[in-house]
């Protein structure tokens, strides 16, 4: 029987370096830049919290899904790498957010709602790495008191995320609109350059296993 100590150590260290909250945070800061206080943090508590619920639902039936719908990781990853070439392009134009100087309450809140789930939640937070971690973790979890470990550590690490996302906006605000600018376009580059890795890690596999048959 794997010690609960050991393995809630390992769920934490794994689960926080892939989500990695503080990468995700320059990121956070530069789309929600122009929204309020208030907006800022309903879009980080939305991100996380279905970051959380799609980590869980993985964890549960990942695999049953993968292989129902013959989805890979790699998939995955390319598909993850595409949507962050299409959001870092827009962050490198300083076009994201171009409709949130707006009092629109409807496109604020679809905004918010758009953002927060992709990219933010997904793949942002919830990657192809958490994913596959989550499944491959639930299948360690081999009896009720790992499983709640897992679900418990996941919980904490995402409010952890949500906190850190919360006190970007303090950032935000003293750096002003000229710096969020500035940021979204430096941001706009990292973010093209994860997103061209993302998708040669996902498609070097395929294009392997296709030579290899």
């Amino acid at each position: 029987m794997i010690d609960l100590y050991t393995f809630g150590l390992l769920v934490f260290t794994s689960f926080f370096t892939l989500i990695n909250p503080l990468g995700t945070m320059p990121i956070f800061m530069s789309m929600t830049a122009t929204l309020s206080k208030a907006r800022r943090k309903q879009t980080a508590k939305k991100a996380t919290l279905v970051a959380f619920f799609t980590i869980i639902a993985f964890a549960f039936s990942g695999q049953i899904l993968f292989k129902f719908f013959g989805i890979s990781v790699n998939s995955f990853r390319i598909v993850g790498g595409v949507i962050f070439f299409t959001m870092g392009w827009d962050m490198l134009q300083a076009r994201l957010g171009g409709f949130k100087h707006t009092d629109d309450e409807e496109k604020i809140d679809a905004y918010v709602d758009d953002i927060s789930i992709t990219p933010l939640a997904i793949p942002m937070i919830c990657g192809p790495g958490a994913i596959t971690n989550a499944i491959i973790l639930m299948e360690d979890a081999n009896n009720i008191s790992l499983k709640i470990v897992l679900i418990t550590t996941v919980a904490l690490i995402l409010f952890l995320t949500y906190l850190i996302l919360v006190g970007a906006s303090k950032i935000t605000e003293k750096i002003g609109k000229t710096g969020n600018k500035v940021m979204m376009r430096l941001m706009g580059l990292i973010v093209m350059v994860i997103a061209v890795e993302f998708f040669f890690s996902g498609l070097k596999p395929i294009v392997l296993s296709i030579l290899n048959s």
